[in-house]
């Protein structure tokens, strides 16, 4: 009998604990939320860095839809110059889920024109503008061509534009800082071209193949002792090993041969033809996790971080099937890329920290 009274009375002190805390739910949410939001914009992700070369992924996949992995982008922090090479569909809101400050972008670099590389340009203008209040434009380096994305984006946003300064005034947003300025380069004779260069910081743009698509280009960063290639859509490139002969960090694009051999049969199956052939066709315009393996092991790259990953790896077990045999071929540390990973490179170091992830 005591037993029973003793289970009862607990049930009840549980219950009335559990309402209480139902009903400070809401309050204490939005106090907890106050106090996250105050440290969030209080700190920028480059201020808990050190000074040195820093890549994350704010976008780690392909137009195939994938929940870890959206539209390609890499975000590269450069002592406290921050850069972002391609803007795939959520570059913006993964650069702000990783707590860097939009507003602090200096330039954006496009490797070619694929919609999926470029779909986000809008939105990661508005907020580069918004964010800071910035009062010029942020720099669109690109292949000939550049110039029409950008205008193109520029109209799209044109009327946003108007009704934003309208509303908040010109001392609170100016209208001169908003969308980019498109800068083209034309690449020399031996396939390259110097794009930024000071002390301590490169930037170089080189030719890929990713044909028919011209065109098309990869980038290596190089600061203070530290580098970074990131090969672009390409087949597998004598460009790219060339430019990542001894780098710290080759961030490659891969596809699965097998694995997309699922989808291709399945289009087959469902009696889609058009979807079947391009499915065939995207194939040989890519590089396989292997070839992207072959790349790093014969370029000396000290980490190999694949990203665009193709297809989506939704389920336990497909990111080993992904690689296949690619860590029998380079003996590195290997890495299928994902939203939100993060290497850094610290300057007068040779160590390459994954440990971080924002």
């Amino acid at each position: 009998m005591h037993i029973k009274k003793l289970l009862v009375g607990t049930v009840v002190v549980v219950a009335l604990v559990g309402a209480v805390g139902y009903s400070l739910r809401a309050p204490l949410s939005v106090a907890i939320a106050g106090r996250v939001v105050a440290m969030r914009m209080a700190q920028d992700a480059s201020d808990t860095l050190p000074d040195g070369l820093h890549v994350g992924l704010c976008g780690a996949g392909s137009p195939l839809p994938d929940d870890a992995r959206t539209g390609p982008c890499t975000l590269v922090l450069a002592g406290k110059r921050l850069f972002v090479f391609d803007a795939g569909s959520s570059a913006s809101r993964n650069i702000g889920k990783m707590g860097f400050n939009q507003g602090r972008i200096e330039a954006v670099f496009l490797t070619h024109f694929h919609s999926d590389h470029i779909d986000g340009l809008g939105e990661l203008m508005l907020q580069r503008w918004v964010s800071d209040s910035n009062t010029a434009p942020v720099a669109v380096h690109g292949p000939q061509g550049v110039d029409r994305i950008v205008a193109g984006f520029m109209q799209a946003y044109a009327q946003d534009q108007g009704s934003r300064v309208l509303h908040h005034g010109e001392k609170t947003l100016p209208g001169s800082g908003f969308g980019g300025s498109a800068i083209a380069f034309t690449l020399g004779a031996d396939g390259r071209a110097v794009l930024l260069k000071d002390a301590d910081l490169e930037i170089v743009a080189f030719e890929v193949d990713h044909g028919p698509v011209k065109p098309a280009v990869g980038y290596r960063i190089s600061y203070k002792g530290r580098s970074v290639v990131i090969s672009g859509d390409t087949k597998k490139s004598a460009a790219v090993q060339r430019e990542a002969q001894g780098i710290d960090l080759l961030v490659h694009e891969a596809m699965s041969t097998p694995l997309m051999g699922i989808l291709r049969d399945s289009a087959a199956q469902a009696a889609r033809p058009r979807l079947h052939q391009l499915l065939i066709d995207i194939q040989n315009y890519h590089s396989t996790p292997q070839e992207a393996a072959e790349v790093a092991r014969d370029a000396k790259a000290r980490y190999l971080l694949l990203h665009h990953i193709a297809p989506p790896l939704p389920l336990p077990g497909l990111v080993k099937a992904f690689l296949g045999n690619a860590p029998e071929i380079y003996s590195g540390p290997i890495r299928v890329g994902s939203d939100g990973d993060f290497v850094s490179l610290p300057a007068g170091s040779r160590d390459i920290d994954t440990s971080w992830r924002f």
